[in-house]
């Protein structure tokens, strides 16, 4: 990856009135800029959150080189991705909380500083634990840049716009990658995402200071969130260790939630119905798409005679296509209504597993990610938008903060599911 109050049902648009969906949809946010201030550019909002993508692929092809240059193995330097994954599921929840708490102006101020630190970091010190160090950071970062750029949209198209850009840029990520390594250096491939700053110096300066809670900061809630993510995080990884704290540390997450229903988790919004599906709906496309972006490329190993390059640019068309497809759909489904779009999503999910399931010919196992591409990628940006539209105003920071949090995880799950079939 909510509830609406209990005594009032989530909104839900009129199926064929997209005007009154956007302008709905505009008013779901309480730090959007104040009367008279210039409205954000949907291109900025994009590149802000656009290069997160870049440190979750970008090193994908570089990895030899790194260990190479820092004497090390190739396993040992996976643990900057792990550390990224880390950051942007363990910042998501935690970005959004500052801007929750004290406006986007401050929260972009705090992110872009993690980002910048992370980035000096990994351009200038090239040993292991400050690489790690500086790959968290940026994660850390750009996962609040993306939250916030999310969260300041003002229509279902410029949420489809901000989601596309994660996606497109992901799925040319290891190229680009591999071609800043051989122009540059790996240290300049891990910093691609500090290209967010470049959205950011123009969208700070165009949001309000107002925090949409007043209420005290919940440390506790924060640190007990973390735990619970960080353990998920690492489920894959080392099953009955991290399995077993998470569920302890979700047992005292659910503890802390009864004592204090309005903290860093609001009890409001984990328990609407709308927001629960959305998140979970999100997580399934996002664990399906990812599992097959690992699957599908060894099943063309075993059944062509490509090349490692040959598979990897032809990986790039599909995702590419569910990208940008994905901004359309988004779109459209403010004219649409939520049934139908969910229904197709679905759809177009299932028959990418199924065809990528029975097929060996590399032409219909490209369309299968291609199907389970758009699913993902479309599925973040309209279920987005409804999980946040069924949190009361104060909320929705949290809301948005805790669905990326689902999505992220089904992206973490995925491959994992996949490694172990």
């Amino acid at each position: 990856m909510s509830e609406s109050p209990a005594d009032r049902g989530p909104a839900h648009p009129a199926d064929s009135d997209a005007a009154a969906y956007a302008g709905t949809y505009a008013d779901t946010y309480a730090d959007q800029p104040g009367p008279g201030a210039p409205r954000i550019p949907t291109p900025w909002l994009g590149l802000m959150a656009g290069p997160l993508s870049f440190g979750i692929a970008g090193p994908a092809l570089v990895l030899d080189d790194i260990a190479r240059d820092l004497s090390t193995t190739t396993g040992t330097v996976t643990w900057g991705v792990t550390a990224f994954g880390w950051g942007i599921a363990v910042g998501t929840p935690l970005m959004t909380g500052l801007l929750r708490h004290r406006g986007a102006r401050a929260a972009l101020g705090a992110c872009g500083a993690l980002v910048l630190l992370g980035a000096l970091l990994v351009l200038t010190v090239p040993v292991l634990p400050a690489v790690i160090t500086g790959c968290a950071l940026q994660a850390l970062g750009t996962a609040g840049l993306t939250s916030i750029a999310m969260s300041l949209t003002d229509s279902a198209r410029s949420m489809g716009f901000v989601t596309a850009s994660l996606a497109v840029v992901g799925s040319t990520a290891p190229l680009v990658g591999s071609l800043v390594n051989d122009a540059l250096n790996w240290q300049a491939t891990l910093a691609l995402p500090a290209l967010s700053l470049i959205g950011l110096l123009v969208v700070i300066g165009r949001v309000s200071t107002r925090p949409a809670s007043t209420a005290a900061f919940d440390g506790l809630g924060a640190v007990l969130l973390t735990a619970v993510v960080t353990a998920l995080v690492f489920v894959p990884h080392h099953p009955p260790v991290a399995g077993l704290l998470s569920v302890l540390m979700i047992a005292a997450l659910v503890w802390h939630l009864r004592r204090r229903p309005q903290g860093f988790v609001p009890v409001v919004v984990v328990r609407s119905p709308v927001f629960l599906i959305s998140s979970v709906l999100a997580f399934l496309l996002a664990a399906i798409n990812f599992g097959l972006m690992f699957a599908v490329p060894d099943a063309l190993a075993d059944h062509t005679a490509w090349s490692s390059g040959e598979i990897g640019v032809a990986m790039v068309w599909p995702l590419v296509l569910g990208g940008a497809l994905s901004w359309v759909v988004v779109a459209l489904s403010a004219k649409v209504g939520r049934q139908p779009v969910v229904i197709t999503l679905v759809a177009l999910s299932v028959a990418g597993v199924v065809l990528a399931s029975v097929s060996v010919v590399a032409v219909l196992l490209l369309v299968a990610q291609a199907l389970a591409s758009i699913a993902a990628a479309s599925g973040q940006g309209v279920f987005a938008v409804h999980s946040t539209k069924a949190a009361p105003d104060e909320e929705r920071p949290a809301a948005i903060g805790l669905f990326n949090l689902c999505y992220l995880l089904g992206a973490a799950f995925g491959p994992a599911v996949v490694s172990l079939l």
